[in-house]
């Protein structure tokens, strides 16, 4: 007989590790050997693995309550909220579990803003970006600006049309009578590790001013830190309608979160919206955890600090090699583009105990740990240079 077939579904491209433990900026496997951990699980062990401070957090609430449902009030919830909307341009918060799901809910009270609160329900139409990315569920897939994830899932929803990214006159030239947002990711993370232009998110901002629009900013993956500030947008200068979160917010519990403007309020009035899960006691416990903790220890300043050596030292000794297009990011959210395909260097990288990620075809992406010390640092860049230096005197 041939090996027993998995009872899960096969729409994962796994990699051939299983880990057992973590801890740091450090995974260990079932066979013991310890890897590198560049990656941080797509973003989202901005702390490292098992912080101290979430992990204690976490076994307190354990021992205490775990979930009641939204239909009753979580305290939980309301700390997180206010130490949110405190320290950003909002003023209400909505929790759910996922990225996906926190899109799904600003689309939701994007169009419902307008149909309910501003009465024009002609207005429902959301512009986005290609390459964009925004999650998995029928109305994040078709938002988002990559045809591959919407292969065998028609009839998908109407309501979104795509513009170039960093090219805000193409996108005025899309709004009509039907636009009621505009969705912007200010760095596309899946579509290639690219940052949007400031000139190009201050334009964006300044026609969502005149035409009337809601500015919605997917920061799953740039939230909390990542790129240096507690909130991508504050690199740019502007303030955001609606804001939303998921990754690094839980250290690895799965929270979401939709974070808006006092004006949306009413928009997601009682029985408009709503979530078994979301925001329960664990989520927010390690939600509550992972950002006193940011703010505490001024972790997003570290992050500005660490990835300005790390691009630095990737842009001087990546110079000159035939393999590297270009170096990009911002804060610690690192691409390397390459000249073809990057799945066997990644490959290499992964065999030498260091793991990073793709970012399309020809990306290597670096997320690792906001905390990660420089020592590490030097550990992963030292594999990685090495291994593309190796691999373009092979390719002479």
């Amino acid at each position: 007989m041939g090996e027993a077939q998995s009872a899960l579904f096969p729409n994962y491209a796994r990699y051939p590790f299983t880990f057992v433990k973590g801890e740091g900026s450090r995974l260990w496997d079932e066979n013991g050997k310890e890897y590198l951990d560049l990656m941080c699980g797509l973003a989202v062990t901005n702390l490292g693995h098992a912080p101290k401070q979430v992990t204690e957090r976490l076994k307190e609430q354990v021992d205490t309550l775990w979930h009641t449902s939204n239909l009753f009030h979580i305290p939980g919830q309301e700390r997180l909220a206010q130490l949110l909307v405190e320290n950003s341009c909002t003023d209400a918060v909505f929790f759910c579990n996922s990225g996906a799901e926190a899109n799904e809910a600003a689309i939701k009270i994007a169009r419902r803003y307008y149909q309910k609160v501003i009465n024009q329900p002609e207005r429902y139409e959301i512009i986005t970006f290609n390459m964009s990315f925004h999650g998995r569920t029928l109305a994040t897939l078709t938002a988002t600006g990559q045809d591959k994830v919407k292969e065998g899932f028609s009839p998908l929803p109407e309501g979104f049309v795509y513009a170039p990214y960093n090219a805000a006159d193409a996108v005025e030239k899309l709004i009509t009578g039907k636009t009621c947002a505009i969705m912007l990711e200010l760095v596309q993370g899946e579509g290639g590790v690219i940052p949007a232009d400031p000139d190009f998110v201050k334009a964006v901002a300044n026609l969502c001013e005149r035409h009337g629009l809601l500015l919605i900013l997917d920061e799953i993956q740039t939230g909390i830190g990542r790129t240096g500030k507690l909130f991508a947008y504050e690199h740019f200068g502007i303030e955001p309608d609606l804001v939303t979160l998921a990754k690094g917010l839980g250290s690895g519990m799965p929270i979401g979160a939709l974070l808006g403007k006092e004006k949306l309020r009413t928009a997601f009035a009682a029985g408009s919206h709503g979530t078994t899960f979301g925001g329960n006691y664990l989520s927010t416990a390690a939600g509550l955890a992972t950002l006193e903790t940011m703010l505490q220890e001024n972790v997003s300043e570290r992050a500005a600090e660490m990835g300005s050596y790390i691009m630095s030292e990737l842009k001087s000794r990546l110079a000159g090699n035939p393999l590297v297009e270009t170096i990009r990011g911002l804060g610690m959210l690192i691409g390397i583009q390459l000249t073809g395909s990057g799945a066997e260097l990644i490959k290499s990288i992964h065999e030498q105990g260091v793991l990073v990620v793709p970012a399309g075809p020809n990306v290597i992406r670096l997320a690792p740990s906001l905390l990660i010390s420089k020592e590490d640092i030097d550990r992963g860049l030292d594999t990685i240079c090495q291994t593309l230096a190796k691999a373009a005197a092979a390719a002479v």
